[in-house]
């Protein structure tokens, strides 16, 4: 029981950070950083979840939601920005676990981190997916439906075939991203700041032109009724529910913590980057939601490209703005897809290095200063996901680990201010205990209102991994060598 929650020594982690012949390239400035968060958090969410989120839980009452989990997010974001600025690694909230509350805690929460980074790029291929459909079909130009769908459908509690052989567009953004990434991050930072500006352009032009079509009457009632007396079916449990599920729509500043390791000065750099990047994020997230909503009923929004439906259905008034808006969405969802790849493969490649997972993780390409191998593996397994299952079951799972890492890292703050109270810290979270504990506590509160369902694929997920650890990465742990 003792070996399970060895520790890695917080110096010995502080060197490994400084350490220039670990492959990485140091290449990163806050200004990359702020693109880099914008392109992974402004996407999927805006584009796809939206939408579906406000039809089935919260109504136009879901800028209450985004809301709600803004607040959760800057909390758990100022917590990530002083552990970010102290142990600059790559590995996000695993290494910091690793270093604070054991070498099991730190395995459970890298695997919660796989399950998030793993389906968050496969719902936003999902979402990519409907767009390039949607787009495609206004040219007059049809794919096969038995390659535009998921292979499985989930109905009634039931898994089932949906007459689709694969869903091919999720699956060809994701091989034509891992290509992108092998070339190296500083390539990859660069077509990633170049679609930002596009996407973000492009929701400016939505949001300027949509306040002119807002019909006053679909925000009535603003919180629609709950009238099945089910939990999370609107009133105040659905902006709750709500919260929870486009939580999913903030993941990506977690991935900004996965890159300390290729940043010029991360101690600086890091808080800089994740607070800048989520304070842009959750304004233009809350705004959309408004003008969405007020453009269209949002009985009508449980579609994949929803701003798209919501421009289709104000006629020839915004027909010209119609393309551009598909296209932004095109544009701004391959970067979310980017980004999350990007962070995926690290997470691999931190584990890797501590040899809770295969040593050919921890590759990397001395050229161009990629984990080669994680990034390969991250891509065909994201694409096969992509491919096979549904957006709704996807993204709630997302929101739970991600939820999750949010909670721990909050903990985690609070726990190195105890037990590390010398180390320097480049950022403090103001009001420590309490902002930590608050972030932790309205993390969890989300958690407990997501689905059964949602909690019970989550528990085979973490039973899955504890096999993984107990099988192979305890006996191979660097930590167990020495």
């Amino acid at each position: 029981m003792k070996n399970l929650f060895r520790k890695k020594d917080i110096a010995a982690v502080l060197r490994e950070s400084e350490d220039n012949n670990s492959g990485l390239h140091r290449t990163l400035n806050v200004r990359h950083l702020v693109m880099l968060g914008i392109g992974a958090i402004v996407g999927t969410g805006i584009f796809v979840i939206t939408g579906q989120a406000a039809a089935m839980y919260a109504g136009p009452a879901l800028t209450i939601s985004f809301l709600i989990s803004a607040i959760g997010c800057v909390f758990a974001g100022l917590c990530y920005a002083e552990l970010a600025s102290m142990i600059p690694v790559s590995g996000s909230v695993y290494s910091y676990s690793y270093a604070t509350m054991g070498e099991f805690l730190a395995w459970f929460i890298g695997w919660d981190l796989i399950l998030e980074y793993l389906f968050a790029c496969s719902t936003v291929s999902i979402g990519w997916s409907g767009y390039v459909v949607n787009l495609l079909n206004a040219w007059g130009l049809h794919l096969p439906e038995h390659l535009v769908h998921a292979t499985l459908s989930h109905t009634g509690g039931e898994w089932l075939w949906s007459g689709s052989i694969i869903n091919f567009p999720a699956v060809f953004i994701v091989a034509l991203v891992t290509t992108l990434l092998l070339t190296g991050i500083k390539q990859s930072a660069l077509i990633n700041n170049i679609i930002v500006v596009v996407k973000v352009a492009v929701i400016l032009l939505f949001i300027g032109f949509g306040l002119s079509y807002i019909d006053v009457g679909n925000w009535v009632p603003y919180i629609p009724q709950n009238t099945t007396g089910e939990f999370g079916h609107f009133g105040w449990s659905g902006i709750l529910r709500g919260a929870g599920v486009v939580f999913f729509a903030y993941l990506g500043f977690d991935a900004l913590s996965t890159t300390a390791q290729e940043v010029r000065n991360p101690q600086r750099d890091m808080p800089r980057g994740i607070l800048i990047s989520l304070a842009i994020c959750a304004l233009l997230y809350i705004v959309v939601t408004a003008v969405l909503t007020g453009m269209v009923h949002y009985t009508q929004l449980n579609v994949d490209a929803p701003i798209a439906l919501a421009i289709d259905k104000v006629g020839a008034g915004l027909a010209w703005l119609s393309p551009l808006i598909k296209l932004g969405a095109i544009a701004g969802i391959s970067s979310v897809v980017l980004v999350m790849m990007m962070g995926q493969s690290r997470i691999y490649y931190a584990i890797s290095k501590d040899g809770l997972l295969p040593s050919i993780f921890s590759k990397v390409n001395a050229k161009r200063g990629v984990p080669q191998t994680a990034t390969i593996f991250a891509g065909c397994l994201t694409g096969l996901i992509a491919g096979l299952f549904p957006l709704d079951v996807l993204s709630e799972l997302v929101s739970i680990g991600t939820l999750m890492a949010f909670a721990i890292v909050c903990i985690s703050v609070v726990v190195l201010r105890k037990t590390h109270a010398h180390l320097a810290r480049p950022f403090k979270t103001p009001l420590t205990p309490f902002v930590p504990l608050l972030g932790a506590a309205i993390c969890m509160l989300q958690m407990a209102a997501l689905p059964w369902h949602t909690w019970q694929r989550l528990i085979i997920w973490m039973l899955i991994g504890f096999a993984v650890y107990f099988i192979y990465g305890r006996r191979h742990s660097h930590l167990n060598k020495q």
